[in-house]
């Protein structure tokens, strides 16, 4: 581990999301966020139904604990209801590089600035204060709704994993791999403060 990757948990504020250290205590809001859109039935994703919410948080904060990754809640701070989860993962301390991933929101919230923001707010974190040279996104070659929000944050494919993990209900998925390096993050981070300020 280098000094300058500290897997420390820490707090993430805009002004429309706050992503906070995972915690137990977020169990019911989570439970509740999800339940918003039944978001574990689509089938090309691996988001936790309410039942396995105890069991995720659980991988999670074991996950942490490794030095693999740094799991936040996300909230929306106009009310603080929980609407979300997402983390830094596949922690590669020597380069530094992470991924940001296993992110899900719930319905109500999607196709809003938040997922912007908070998408900015780790880019910012991982780009300007962990010195990291790329950050990464990975996601089923068919959920196209998730390749779209990740080209719209100026990421760019760099290939597709083929034949490259097991999904949930046993079918093998397809990953399509999209980074953004550290020399394009300027005008990335650009781009996203142009994009809030024209929903405000």
């Amino acid at each position: 581990m280098t000094d300058r990757l500290p897997l420390a948990p820490v707090t993430l504020a805009g002004d429309l999301v706050q992503l906070v250290p995972l915690s137990r205590d977020h169990h019911d809001g989570l439970v509740e966020a999800v339940s918003d859109g039944a978001l574990w039935t689509l089938w090309y994703t691996s988001v936790p139904d309410p039942e396995g919410m105890r069991a995720e948080i659980d991988r999670r904060l074991r996950l942490r604990d490794q030095g693999s990754m740094l799991p936040f809640t996300v909230i929306r701070r106009a009310d603080g209801r929980i609407v979300g989860m997402t983390t830094f993962m596949n922690i590669d301390a020597e380069g530094p590089r992470v991924e940001i991933g296993s992110t899900w929101y719930a319905r109500s919230v999607q196709r809003t600035g938040l997922n912007t923001e908070a998408k900015l707010l780790l880019l910012a974190h991982a780009f300007d204060t962990l010195g990291c040279l790329a950050v990464e996104f990975r996601t089923h070659v068919l959920n196209r709704q998730s390749r779209q929000a990740i080209e719209r944050l100026g990421a760019r494919l760099d290939g597709i994993l083929r034949w490259h993990v097991r999904a949930k209900d046993g079918t093998v998925r397809d990953s399509c791999v999209y980074s953004i390096t550290a020399p394009e993050w300027p005008a990335v981070r650009a781009h996203l403060r142009f994009s809030l300020a024209a929903r405000a």
